[in-house]
């Protein structure tokens, strides 16, 4: 059974190279439905040589020939990460997908490519590095985010590809150099959906964890802003106070001592203590590694104000003994 499959698709797959329009957009819409719903099938389609061709497609100036193309790449990234990545102009061809999303690469094809990207980083790290090293996906990524006329799905796809490349630490300088910081904060303080809004925090407590956040951050008022997060009179979503907390602990650690002053100077000053209710919010009510940061932070705050015994049954309490 198997050896008809391979034989199957390897016909498909030669399909990919006609002279006829026609045969290769069907091949493709045939390729990216049996990706989809037969998942051991995939190796198979890499094997049998359609990774060059589904990257070329990427290329196309038919928008449904890159969205079967790009659906299809994607639906191998899910199995079949090794032969994506050893293939020679794969990464190329995402980036042009990724840099001409305002022109001539449908929003489908944007979002596919984008979620390709987190998929190939999301669960292989070795791959990191090598996608941090190439600026113009991110500096493509950066730019879907921040570009006004970006489909809301390609913000999200785009801004998990930004989560998973900065969970690299290495990578954070390079996103921070392209401009990841205003455009991350542009999205936290004028966008009024919940899920992006959840999404552009997350990437900026990776980011955070850096020494060049320190001053990225103090330009756009960074502190602050996360600082009103935590505010409860923000209304924000509890993923949104676990990443706002993130996001200023890792400020404090790594952005050097202006910026632990700042961050303890912002939370404890804020109107009504809201910074400081938001934080306990978190450390009573997290995840697991949010109350712990939570509680980190507390620390933090406290200490760098002269001490605060109303904390210290956060503070002297192991966070990982209470239940969730």
């Amino acid at each position: 059974m198997e050896t008809a499959k391979r034989r199957t698709m390897s016909t498909i797959v030669s399909k990919l190279s006609s002279v006829s329009e026609q045969t290769r957009a069907a091949a493709l819409a045939e390729l990216r439905l049996i990706s989809k719903q037969d998942p051991d099938s995939r190796l198979i389609i890499a094997d049998a040589g359609a990774i060059p061709y589904l990257a070329e497609t990427l290329y196309s100036s038919s928008h449904s020939a890159q969205e079967n193309a790009a659906a299809t790449l994607l639906n191998l990234s899910i199995t079949s990460r090794e032969p994506l990545m050893s293939s020679r102009g794969l990464l190329d061809a995402l980036s042009h997908a990724l840099r001409h999303h305002d022109t001539t690469t449908s929003p489908a094809a944007v979002q596919s490519s984008a979620a390709t990207i987190y998929s190939l980083l999301i669960a292989e790290e070795s791959y990191r590095p090598i996608i941090g090293s190439k600026r113009d996906i991110i500096f493509s990524l950066i730019h879907i985010v921040r570009y006004a006329d970006s489909h809301p799905r390609s913000i999200k796809d785009s801004l998990k590809a930004l989560f998973a490349i900065a969970l690299y630490p290495m990578n954070r300088s390079t996103m921070i150099s392209l401009g990841a910081i205003p455009a991350l904060f542009s999205l936290i303080v004028k966008d009024s959906r919940s899920g992006i809004v959840e999404d552009a925090t997350a990437v900026m407590a990776q980011v955070a964890g850096c020494e060049e956040s320190e001053e990225g951050m103090r330009r756009v008022s960074g502190a602050n802003v996360l600082a009103d997060l935590l505010d409860p009179c923000t209304g924000s979503s509890l993923r949104i106070k676990e990443n706002a907390v993130g996001a200023l602990l890792n400020l404090a650690r790594c952005g050097g001592d202006a910026a632990r002053s700042e961050v303890a100077a912002v939370v404890a000053s804020g109107a009504d203590e809201g910074a400081m209710e938001g934080i306990v919010y978190v450390a009573e009510n997290g995840s697991v590694k949010g109350r712990k940061k939570a509680v980190d932070l507390l620390k933090l705050v406290v200490s760098g104000n002269g001490g605060d015994s109303r904390f210290d049954y956060l503070i002297n309490e192991n966070p990982n003994s209470r239940s969730s």
